[in-house]
């Protein structure tokens, strides 16, 4: 039987490409274990699963800012290197699968430290700081973005992101009847992450006396952000955050309004739905989502909007054009390469246990 490592953490978006790469390689006969963090995200997610074996080990974050922390989290990473060399040993794994995060670094070293052959996934459009050294240890770097993979030279395979096959299963009809919409009038989704979008959930709901009158909104606004005043507005639903039902919300918008992770941008793509991005911008983050989006934009699979451009009127403006002038939209994204790369994934798994 073979046997392989998972790992990744810090946040769902490391997690959960793992989710949709599980039913494959158990079918395919795999032994899998996961090596993660004693109290990260990745633990609640992965751990209740049948079928897998969930190993921790201690990590510490990588930071680009001053911490006090910078000076013993190193301790905690080669600390974490060596419990997964330890394991690397016990288990001898044939393969390891590593979705980035900081908890990935020690695990990946562990595996080079045992020739053990290891394929990296990169999500955004220029690797994080966990996968530029997790890159130096592995075989590969698989890639969502093209040009991730061309800058990586030899080792960067343009993939895409592997995505669970529920996603696909959404029905339009449970999706309206969830939001109590008719089908009759096109359906706009706001989708901001697990948090919401603070600035986007207020210029959208500004947005709604002209957005209205043309199409449904369906909010998924990201904990704590429900507005009480608009309970029971017709044609506006908003909701804390979806699960299971996310793929039917998902299968009735005709138009999406989001961040721009990269996980949900592969996610809108693979369904085919035209979106207007509104990435975090620079102060907020390292910038990875405004790469993200200005990629989607070059390829015509998307519209983009900077945040500091954006005001209920200009917001409004742009989703009534995208609603006039999708179709181009459309197009583009049937005829880009697939968005979905969990066979691809599965396939360089494959071939770098041969080389």
């Amino acid at each position: 039987m073979k046997r392989i490592v998972l790992t990744g953490g810090g946040s769902a978006g490391h997690v959960t490409p793992h989710l949709a790469l599980l039913p494959h390689l158990l079918k395919a006969g795999y032994e899998v274990h996961y090596i993660g963090t004693q109290n990260g995200i990745e633990r609640g997610m992965i751990e209740p699963l049948s079928g897998v074996a969930y190993h921790a080990v201690q990590s510490g974050k990588l930071r680009r800012y001053f911490d006090l922390k910078n000076f013993t989290d190193p301790f905690r990473v080669i600390a974490g290197a060596f419990q997964s060399a330890h394991l690397m040993r016990k288990l001898k794994p044939d393969v390891c699968f590593s979705k980035g995060g900081f908890v990935s670094v020690p695990v990946v070293v562990g595996a080079w430290l045992h020739r053990v052959p290891t394929l990296c996934h990169e999500s955004d459009l220029t690797p994080g700081l966990a996968n530029k050294i997790c890159s130096k240890f592995a075989k590969k770097v698989a890639t969502t973005f093209p040009e991730c993979a061309e800058a990586l030279g030899e080792k960067g395979v343009f993939t895409g992101t592997p995505l669970r096959p529920e996603l696909f299963a959404g029905s339009r009809e449970r999706g309206l009847a969830l939001a109590h919409f008719t089908a009759d009038r096109p359906v706009l989704l706001m989708m901001g992450g697990s948090l919401g979008a603070q600035s986007v959930n207020k210029a959208l709901r500004k947005a709604l006396p002209t957005l209205l009158s043309r199409m449904q909104v369906f909010h998924i606004c990201g904990k704590g952000n429900i507005d009480e005043s608009l309970r029971g507005l017709d044609g506006y639903y908003q909701v804390e955050f979806l699960s299971d039902d996310l793929p039917d919300a998902m299968a009735a918008a005709d138009l999406i309004l989001s961040r721009a992770g990269s996980n949900a941008l592969c996610e809108f793509q693979a369904l085919g739905k035209p979106m207007l991005l509104i990435p975090y911008p620079k102060g907020a983050s390292r910038g990875d989502q405004i790469l993200n989006a200005a990629s989607f934009e070059k390829r015509g699979l998307a519209r983009v909007m900077p945040q500091e451009k954006m005001t209920a009127d200009t917001l409004a403006a742009a989703l009534l054009e995208l609603l006039e002038n999708g179709d181009s939209l459309k197009k583009a994204l049937r005829d880009a390469p697939p968005a979905d790369g969990t066979q691809a994934v599965l396939r360089l798994i494959e071939e770098i246990q041969k080389k």
